[in-house]
């Protein structure tokens, strides 16, 4: 969900609304202003978040102290759990550059550059807010056709860059096409400010899957890497000395083939002749 702040300015709206943009139809956004502050008072975000039942929100105020600013966090419970403070340095929009744009409902490629992401914990959880706030829903496959949207991130010299691109798949005289970027839209420069993040053991709850959805182990099946499956079957030993094979007529034994007890065999019998 998408929530505007009381002293909004134009660049704070447009963000909200090209990040709606991006996330159609998967987020909610309110055009009204709401008069809260979320590191003072959160019971308003949390009241949107059961009214809209999402437990992702970003929230955006402009004042002279935090100039266009803008807040990205998550829920656990209908409770903030993590929720970060950004500052926009750099904004431009999706009509500012004037090329295609992806079709609405694309799922983005997220890529992450630079060790800060790795190194620090608030850069570490806000690559968590990022890739749950971007990504989309979950689905089994994807086409080659549909891998159209990239969404790049860069944290360096202490600012996150914020890229959007499309991906063109151009001819290359064999099978795998020829890949190029180019700018869609939004870009941002964004600086870390303030953050809100929960403890250790709260976190850890939030993480924790309910057994309900966790998928239940098959015994005696597993997978390669390839995704081939592979069944063992567990069986008795059979004793082939009891294996009754005589009564199909095609084994019986010809009148020529049958031996007597000590290995004689029975002539047959003689034709009569005429």
């Amino acid at each position: 969900m998408l929530i505007k702040g009381g002293n909004a300015n134009l660049t704070v709206t447009g963000v909200l609304k090209d990040i709606y943009a991006l996330k159609k139809p998967f987020a909610v956004l309110y055009k009204k202003k709401n008069i809260t502050r979320p590191f003072e008072d959160q019971t308003s975000l949390e009241f949107f978040s059961k009214k809209s039942d999402c437990s992702l929100f970003m929230f955006g105020s402009h004042n002279k102290k935090r100039p266009n600013n803008l807040i990205i966090g998550c829920m656990f419970d209908y409770h903030v759990l993590d929720m970060i403070e950004l500052g926009i340095e750099k904004f431009v929009s999706l009509k500012e550059i004037k090329n295609s744009k992806c079709p609405e409902g694309t799922k983005p490629m997220l890529i992450f550059a630079g060790d800060m992401f790795d190194l620090s914990e608030e850069y570490r959880r806000l690559k968590s807010l990022l890739i749950d706030f971007f990504r989309g829903p979950t689905v089994p496959y994807v086409r080659l056709a549909g891998l159209e949207h990239v969404l790049h991130f860069t944290a360096m010299d202490g600012k996150i860059y914020m890229r959007s691109y499309k991906v063109l798949l151009k001819k290359s005289g064999c099978k795998i096409p020829r890949i190029e970027l180019e700018d869609m839209g939004p870009s941002l420069d964004l600086v870390m400010r303030r953050t809100h993040l929960a403890s250790d053991d709260l976190y850890k709850l939030s993480l924790k899957q309910p057994k309900a959805l966790k998928p239940k182990k098959k015994k005696n099946i597993s997978r390669d890497v390839f995704g081939t499956t592979y069944g063992r079957i567990h069986m008795k030993k059979q004793d082939l000395g009891k294996l009754q094979t005589r009564k199909m007529k095609g084994l019986r034994k010809r009148p020529a083939e049958r031996m007597t007890g000590d290995g004689e065999g029975i002539s047959p019998k003689k034709t009569k002749s005429a």
